[in-house]
């Protein structure tokens, strides 16, 4: 038997605005009930300059959940609970690893509540954290979106996190296409197809435009220094000052360390959903195509490796989604079979094409942000005598070069950066059908990116496995690749 297609609704999928709630997220919780938590929301970035922070939320009462009834609801104390972590772990001169029972006991009831884990994730950030500046307006235009929450209050931390909203709003609607294009393909109809694979390589050429915005309002300097330490999880954070994660006190006596990577554009639901819908298998870093791997229309078997790992970092609903949608997705299938329809062939590979290129300029960005900062960091640090250096304060930012010469990086989410970004975007063109242009994609013209910083991959072992650290672990810089979190 056929399975079914899913049904949107049933997953908390939107067909407007894809993986965005169709509800404008809460910008405060309505039971004065939580004043407390939405008080200190509304002073956080007074807080964490005076560095008073910890002591307030010390002293908070232990607020139950009893009172959230909406999503929405549950969504917004997710948010407020994540941004609080995050403030209490590296809001001070050194990171706490122990979180207060007024932030742990009702952080791990809304995360069990949601699906999700007990840290700021792509959904808490991105998803449910921003709000139209005019409610009329479509809200996948940059112009009418607005944030609730930031760490810095800083319009650079706006702006980063605004251009994933606005990039998730403008993908929404390729979600039907794709069902649609399914649907079309199991009933045989090749014209269907092709017009639906025609709006997605549109619709994801405009999602390049829209990532390139990244560079008018967010300036590197400030993400690099001022942003970043906020984003980074409590995993693989040892040079950071939490070597072995955090304990969420909840008042039990458990002495638990728990770990898990921070925000990344890799728990991005509508990203995985690109990848699965067109056939776009990927392996873990390091592993190698093989013959047997590229049987048609077969998904791979589930493995264990950072894209697969970071849908635990996504919301239930839309984690179960993109497991659905892999057990009918067909398109590729049905491409490789009509290979003589040259339309849907120019028209799957065109999707390939615009994809691939999506991915490649988020190399560039990576590089601007992460890979030039990080060189600019380490200049800085060795032309500066002793003396002079005052104290700093121990977070992502202080640690991100070592001393060995190594070139070491710290990033927030949790991945090998390279070889992983750069895999990433060459598995994305190898189910092109046509010859010439499985070669074009997969020596594209990225490789010969000349001025572009790059990275090599990190840690390797003398086994050749390549541990998974990345965002939130350790890089190493050279001048051969590049690379931020993972899309």
């Amino acid at each position: 038997m056929i399975p079914s297609l899913p049904v949107l609704s049933d997953y908390d999928v939107s067909p407007s605005y894809g993986f965005l709630p169709d509800e404008i997220p809460l910008d405060f919780l309505p039971d004065t009930y939580y004043a407390p938590w939405e008080t200190i929301m509304r002073n956080l970035q007074a807080l964490l300059l005076s560095k008073r922070l910890r002591g307030v939320v010390d002293i908070l009462p232990v607020l139950s959940t009893d009172f959230l009834v909406t999503e929405a609801e549950w969504r917004r104390a997710y948010v407020i609970l994540g941004f609080l972590t995050h403030s209490y772990i590296w809001g001070g001169d050194t990171p706490a690893d122990r979180i207060p029972p007024p932030i742990s006991v009702p952080f791990l009831e809304t995360c069990r509540h949601l699906e999700l884990p007990p840290v700021a994730t792509y959904a808490g950030l991105a998803l449910w954290n921003w709000k139209p500046i005019f409610p009329t307006e479509p809200v996948d235009v940059l112009e009418n979106l607005a944030t609730i929450s930031t760490f810095t209050g800083s319009l650079d931390e706006s702006w980063f996190y605004l251009v994933s909203v606005a990039i998730e709003a403008r993908a929404g609607p390729i979600i039907p296409v794709m069902m649609d294009a399914i649907a079309a393909a199991r009933r045989n109809d090749s014209t269907t197809v092709v017009e639906c694979l025609r709006v997605f390589a549109e619709r994801i050429d405009e999602l390049g435009t829209l990532l390139t915005r990244m560079y008018e309002n967010c300036d590197p300097h400030v993400f690099y220094n001022r942003i970043r330490p906020f984003l980074a999880g409590y995993k693989n954070m040892a040079d950071a000052g939490l070597p072995n994660g955090v304990i969420f006190d909840v008042g039990s006596g458990d002495e638990t360390y728990v770990q898990y990577s921070g925000g990344s554009n890799a728990q991005s639901s509508v990203i995985q959903f690109f990848d699965i819908v067109l056939g776009i298998e990927h392996r873990p870093t390091g592993e190698k195509r093989t013959s047997g791997s590229d049987s048609e229309g077969a998904m791979p078997a589930p493995s264990h490796h950072f894209i697969n790992e970071m849908r635990r970092y996504m919301p239930g609903p839309h984690r179960r989604f993109l497991e659905h949608v892999a057990s009918v997705t067909n398109i590729r299938e049905y491409v490789e079979s009509h290979r003589s329809n040259r339309a849907l062939c120019v028209a799957f590979d065109a999707c390939l094409a615009m994809l691939r290129a999506l991915r490649d300029k988020h190399i560039q960005m990576v590089s601007r942000y992460i890979i030039v900062k990080s060189r600019e960091s380490r200049s800085h640090s060795r032309s500066i005598s002793p003396r002079h250096v005052a104290p700093k304060r121990t977070n992502l930012a202080t640690t991100s070069h070592g001393g060995d010469g190594g070139g070491r990086l710290r990033g927030t989410g949790g991945t090998a950066l390279i070889p992983f970004l750069k895999q990433a975007r060459d598995e994305t063109g190898e189910p092109a059908i046509d010859a010439w242009a499985r070669r074009l994609l997969n020596n594209g013209p990225a490789d010969a990116m000349g001025g572009v910083a790059r990275l090599t991959k990190m840690s390797e072992h003398a086994s050749g496995e390549v541990e998974m650290v990345g965002l939130a672990g350790t890089w190493s810089v050279d001048d051969s690749e590049g690379g931020i979190c993972h899309w």
